[in-house]
């Protein structure tokens, strides 16, 4: 422990800083990173009324401070305030009309050229697309979070679509915001895909040999709602079929279900709440386990979603996860990473991970 200040920071700003910080919490000193480690100041003790407090009071300076557990102590950190840009709404237009093209085109080819089906397959992908992007929107304002609208992402793909993205343009404040942002989005486009994946399977056909089929083990969700509405001769004869298929997955009757493109638009929606619950770094999930535990069960937790991914098949987006952890920032958490999550949170995480088991599926062509 040292204290002089960074070398980045004049000594009238340091100063600045330090009365501060000591105006709101005992400060015990200040810890000067060298090499790349992080500076941060040591405080004696935490409340969350001081530190909204120091919140408003660092921010006309220009600066962001987050709180952290150290012990039998707490340590605070200061990242600069972003500026936040103009929102572009033309822009989320644009970008939402190319993406209804080019769904529109994947549900024509996706469909075999029928134009009803490209319609509902595009509407109904948005759909799920839409209220996970829209959950993560809405979750933000409630908590004060800058966060634009939805940017739909068009792209030359078997769905016509990257997904989407919201910006968010400002840190996250508390452990229960972050979480909320975390888990808002996954929820969300899990409650629309159930219905899409009923609506679908109703439609979808029975067939013996297909020409051309996308051939893939269906995550225990879809597995649930099959049984429900799929076409068969009864509901205990596709339930001993889905047992044998599981014992001796090449012991198969020679009937193959053709999903219908409402039904493949729900099984992408439950790929994507999947991925997105994955508890790696930035990702959905990620959010979900930084607001339950500090950084570094974060970064183990982080790893072991890079292995399950990587076990299911999922070798590009594992490669995406693996940059995203090892070449980007550590995960920063809320600026409040001290006030506790409450116990509705914590029913609602292991209804997430529950969620997760359900989504469960190994990429098409694996041999898992």
């Amino acid at each position: 422990m040292v204290d002089s200040q960074p070398g980045n920071v004049s000594a009238d700003d340091f100063h600045l800083i330090e009365q501060s910080i000591s105006h709101h919490f005992p400060l015990i000193g200040f810890f000067n990173g060298e090499d790349g480690k992080e500076s941060y100041f040591i405080v004696g003790d935490y409340n969350p009324q001081s530190f909204q407090a120091l919140v408003s009071e660092l921010g006309e300076q220009g600066l962001v401070p987050y709180i952290n557990p150290a012990g039998n102590y707490y340590k605070i950190n200061l990242g600069k305030k972003q500026e936040k840009g103009k929102s572009k709404i033309h822009l989320n237009i644009i970008l939402l009309l190319a993406t209804i093209c080019t769904t529109l085109f994947a549900g024509y080819l996706l469909g075999e050229g029928d134009i009803w089906k490209a319609i509902a397959f595009s509407v109904a992908l948005l759909a799920i697309i839409g209220a996970h992007e829209t959950a993560h929107y809405f979750a933000a304002r409630k908590h004060g979070v800058h966060a634009t609208l939805p940017y739909f992402i068009p792209a030359p793909t078997i769905i016509g679509t990257f997904g989407a993205v919201i910006n968010v343009k400002s840190p996250i404040p508390t452990r229960k915001a972050l979480f909320d942002l975390g888990y808002s989005g996954p929820i969300a486009g899990f409650i629309v895909a159930i219905p899409v994946l009923l609506i679908g399977l109703k439609l979808s056909t029975l067939t013996v040999s297909p020409d051309a089929a996308i051939l893939f083990i269906p995550p225990p969700i879809m597995e649930f709602l099959s049984y429900i509405t799929a076409p068969t001769t009864t509901p205990d004869q596709m339930f001993m079929d889905y047992l044998t298929y599981m014992v001796n997955p090449t012991n198969t009757s020679d009937q193959t279900l053709m999903l219908h493109p409402v039904a493949f638009a729900g099984w992408v929606g439950i790929l994507v709440t999947m991925l997105n619950l994955m508890p790696v770094a930035f990702l959905d999930g990620g959010h979900i386990s930084r607001s339950l535990f500090g950084q570094n069960l974060h970064k183990i937790i982080s790893i072991i979603g890079i292995m399950i991914t990587t076990i299911l098949g999922w070798y590009v987006m594992a490669v995406l996860m693996v940059l995203i952890f090892f070449m980007g920032k550590s995960h920063p958490g809320a600026m409040d990473n001290v006030a506790p999550i409450n116990r509705n949170r914590k029913i609602i995480a292991v209804l997430m991970f529950v969620i997760l088991i359900l989504c469960l599926s190994p990429a098409p062509g694996s041999t898992l």
